[in-house]
This record gives C-alpha cells, structure tokens and sequence, in this order.
C-alpha cells in the first residue's frame, strides 16, 4: 500500500545536456509526459570549485523554451550567454502525469525557494514569485515536490542536499518564495501600489509606508517578498534593506547575492542602520526605496557610531519611500525605546495618509486561538489563566530545568526537526553574561540550583563550517541557552523557556523586579523628549518576555525561576499540560 502510494507522488526526472542537440534528445525520449505535458526544469551550470549557477522554469512546450533559450535570450541577457556557451552545462526536465500549469508554478516556485537555501547555488536566475492559490491537484503539490527533492538528492546530494539541511536554514526561513497567506497578498499589493505613487511624486511628503504587526504575523516574510519583487521590477527604483542583527544582515545579503540584487551605487544594498546613514550622509540626493526590518529596533537617540538623533527620521529624509516594519512590543533596550506619544502619532499620521499596513494573523504559533490569547494575556495583562487543552500546540510547565532541556534535546532529533524545524533552550536574560576571554576559566552560564548549569549563547567551540550560521542553526547550540539578542526575529519548533527570576508572580499578577536582571540596556534611564529621565526597565523586561515567548511554531516549554511564579504556571497547567 505504501509503495502505491508513494509511485502516485513520484515524478519523471529527465537528464540532458544544454547544447544545441537538447532538443533532440528529448524528443529522442519519446516520453509523452516530458514531451508533451507541462513540465518544470532546473539549467545547471558549475560557475566555480564547488558552486553552481541555476536557473528554474516552467513551460507547456519543453521543447521549443529550450531553443529559445538557446536563441533568442543570448544576444540581449548576458547571464544567458555565458550559459548558452558553456560546455558543462545540463538541463533536469520534471515531469509528472498530474502536472497543470498552476502546479508546475508552484513547483517551479518551491524549487527556487529551495535551491536558494543551497549552498551550493551561488547564482539563481529567474526569481519570480508564482505561488499559486487553491486549483485542482494542490493537495498533492507537496507531496509531490517531497519526491522529486528526494529523488534530485539521491543523484547528487552535493547539489541537491538534504531536505533537513534546507528547511533548517536562515535563508529558507527568510527567503522571498515562500507561499503568502491572502492577508499578505493584499498588503503586498498594497505597498506596491503606494510605492509605485510615491516615486512618481515631485515632493516626498508622507513618504512612510508602515507595517505593523505583532511577533509571528509574517511581517519578515512579506518584506522580503516585496524587497525580491521590487529590485526585479524595472519600472521601480531599486530598494534597499536595513536589518538591525547582524545575523540577519548576512542572511539577506547571502539572498541578494544569489539573486543577483546590486545597488546601482555600489555600496551594499542590504546593511545595517546606521552603517547605510554613514554613507547616505547628504539628503539632497536621496535614494529610491528603503525597507526596514524591526525598525522598532531603530535608535531614537545618539550611540556610538551613530551621531543624530533618530534613525527613523534620518532614514526617511534619505529616500523617495520608506517601508518600515513596527511592533514597539518587541523594543528591547532603552535607546531603541519609542515614547507612547511619539508611536501614536507615527500610527495617527499613518492611518490618516492611508499609509499604514495592518498583519493580525498569526503565522508563526500553529495554535488554536484560545492558546494564542493565553499567551497575549499573560503577556499583555500579566495574568495566568488556565492553560487551554491544545491539539496542534504543545504548553507544558516544568518544575525541573534539566528535565525541559532533556525534552527539548528529544524535540531536536533529526526525524522531527527535518519537516518541523530546530529546538532549542532560551531564556530570560537574568544571569551574566560577559564576551569570552583567555582568562576566563569557564563559560558564562545559566545556573540554576546545583543540578543546571547550560552555557550562555555564542560560548561553546564553533565549528568553522558554522561560522557563518545564525545561532540556532549551529549544531552545537543544543546545548546552550540563548537570549533575546541571539533568538529574536527566528523561529523555532519547539521554544524551550526558562523565565529568570526578574519575572516574578504577587499578588495574583506578574511583575518584574529589574533588581534581578543582568540586561543592563534594558535597565538604563531614558531621557525622554521633554528632558526628564525616566525608567523603562517594565516595558522593555515585558517586551523581552513577549519576544521569548512567541518562538516556538508548535510548542512552548516553561520553567520559572520564582517559586510563586512557577507555584502558579503548576496549578493553572493542570494534569494534561504538566510535566513533572
């Protein structure tokens, strides 16, 4: 039965080699399913040692695109004739009996989400977005990639890797092709349309277009969408892309790169804040677009290398049109800290120039609503009410540390983490933490009690060949806690969470005692726009929580620190969610 079931997925994979006989020998073929059904097809090229260049495309007639690839694309599109000439090249044709032309989109589509995730593929061409919507047959369209990724696997695992090496990357989880929900369709839409009349306008008037959303809405995911869409539109001005994380500056540079992406400047289309301002001193010659992710993580005030007085302003003198992502819920130290007066009027003027673009669905948690506001209330309004019973969402309560790192460890097995993604321990940044140094004689820890001692995050040996990986993708982070700073803007399976003792539970409510945490950004006074300094430390300990708590995809594993605290998690997760 199994193996019925498996041939109903499996598709036909065909290959030729690129030269001006392709066509005959796919006709040679004689397969009615290549020659004469729609078919999608990958155009390898080595570009040097161990890196290939690919192209991905779909088409009715396998056949005659072939020759006008090799025709007529030469003489005007430079990438084609270096293919067109080279020796080596070949050409994969996938073919399957249930192929119509909107499944073979949304094959092409997967496909180039994947390959970008290769590291193999330095170069990818043809990087449209053609995810499609409900048609007959796009029940099977996973099931039916699942073979064909496997089955490329099986030829050459060194270009077509392993569907855990994939699905567990930085890029995958960033990447520009994945499938829409209808809510970011109509934002996308949105956005476009307001770009495309701002650029067009003499005077750059009400030229912020915002995002706003809470964690896990899929804000990252349709900024990345729009910043691939918008640098491959020539009617649009090329965009470029601010991140705060450094993690995530290289992950969407890797993107740019492989895509292909390149400011007409010179200088780097994707960077951080304040490094894009240094080069971008003069307003008068400004730049076309600018995205921003998290800007909520945007200084509102001087540091470092950073001289003025808000990011956000700068920015928007810079450019034509700025899209900037906003959840003031996720600000972290007090220099990034946004005064209610001055959001509210960012929203205020928004709303009123119809600029403001509105995520409510939640993406990332795949639980039942009720879950959901369990976690908003107890993160909002500092109360613990019963822990809902959830079928597609795991909330467990510890009162043992090291029995929730064991289970997360379970969680991070290969069988599960392949089509899941990767566990780990995180917590709240309540114990020292300090860069290493060669005096120091261990590693700077978590330690609760005498029984859990974990290192904090970036402690353990690094293998050079994860160097350039964002923490949770290296391997060895199983075995570490990680903190806001590390974690944020990622997604995990299953969140493993340790809240420290600045979170505590009087009087029937949650507070936080500062006194108890070692975030000392979070625990300096802000001097706010009238001169008084003032302390933010509650809001910014909140937004902390709020952050730690949103990372898990399909489950959320608690130990507290405070007794009351824990005392009380215990009694509201009651004997289906408990595990002693």
């Amino acid at each position: 039965m199994n193996n019925k079931i498996s041939e109903k997925y499996t598709p036909i994979i065909k290959h030729y080699n690129y030269n001006v006989n392709t066509k005959n020998e796919i006709i040679k073929s004689n397969n009615k399913f290549i020659v004469r059904y729609p078919t999608v097809y990958i155009i390898i090229d080595k570009a040097k040692k161990d890196k290939f260049k690919a192209y991905v495309g779909e088409t009715n007639n396998i056949i005659r695109r072939t020759e006008e690839h090799l025709k007529n694309e030469s003489s005007d599109r430079t990438d084609w004739t270096k293919l067109n000439k080279s020796k080596n090249a070949e050409i994969i044709v996938i073919a399957h009996k249930e192929f119509n032309k909107s499944l073979t989109l949304d094959i092409e589509n997967k496909l180039m989400q994947y390959l970008l995730s290769d590291d193999s593929i330095n170069h990818l061409n043809n990087r449209r977005s053609n995810d499609q919507d409900l048609y007959y047959t796009s029940q099977d369209c996973q099931k039916i990639f699942s073979s064909l990724w496997n089955k490329l696997s099986e030829d050459n695992n060194e270009l077509f890797p392993d569907v855990q090496d994939i699905r567990n990357s930085s890029i995958f989880k960033a990447s520009p092709f994945h499938k829409l929900t209808e809510e970011q369709i109509d934002a996308k839409d949105k956005i476009i349309s307001k770009i495309r009349d701002k650029v067009n306008q003499k005077y750059t008037e009400n030229n912020l277009v915002i995002i706003e959303g809470s964690a896990g809405t899929g804000k990252t995911v349709l900024l990345s969408s729009l910043f691939a869409e918008i640098n491959e539109n020539i009617d649009l001005p090329e965009s470029y892309l601010l991140v705060n994380h450094n993690e995530q500056v290289e992950v969407y540079k890797n993107i740019a790169d492989k895509l292909e992406i390149k400011s007409k400047q010179g200088d780097d289309i994707v960077n951080k804040p304040t490094k894009f301002l240094n080069k971008h001193s003069k307003s008068d010659s400004k730049v076309g677009i600018v995205m921003i992710d998290e800007a909520h993580l945007l200084l509102t005030q001087g540091k470092q290398a950073y001289r003025g007085k808000n990011q956000l302003s700068d920015i928007i003198n810079r450019a034509k049109v700025v899209v900037a992502v906003i959840d003031p819920r996720q600000v972290l130290t007090s220099e990034e800290y946004i005064e209610s007066d001055q959001y509210k009027k960012l929203i205020s003027d928004a709303k009123e120039n119809n600029n403001l673009v509105e995520l409510k669905q939640q993406n990332r948690i795949q639980a039942n609503i009720h879950t959901i506001n369990w976690i908003e209330t107890l993160i909002s309004k500092g109360k613990i009410d019963d822990i809902p019973y959830d079928n597609k969402y795991e909330i467990k309560v510890f009162n043992n540390p090291f029995k929730l790192y064991k289970k997360i460890k379970d969680h991070d097995r290969q069988d599960e983490n392949i089509f899941k993604g990767l566990s780990r321990v995180v917590a709240t940044f309540d114990w020292e933490y300090k860069n290493k140094s060669p005096e120091n004689n261990d590693y700077w820890r978590v330690n609760i009690g005498d029984n859990f001692s974990l290192p904090w995050n970036l402690e353990l040996p690094i293998n050079k060949n994860y160097k350039h990986l964002p923490w949770a993708e290296q391997p060895q982070t199983i075995d570490e806690v990680g903190s806001t700073y590390t974690i944020q803007g990622f997604d995990l399976n299953y969140c493993g969470l340790i809240i420290g003792p600045s979170v505590k539970f009087r009087d029937g409510k949650i507070i936080y005692d500062p006194k108890e945490s070692h975030n000392n950004n979070a625990k300096k006074n802000r001097t706010l726009s009238n001169g008084n300094k003032v302390d933010v430390s509650q809001n910014l300990l909140n937004n902390e929580l709020n952050v730690l708590m949103k990372r898990g995809v399909h489950g959320l594993y608690i130990y507290a620190v405070d007794k009351q605290l824990r005392d009380e998690l215990i009694k509201r997760a009651g004997k289906n969610n408990l595990l002693l």
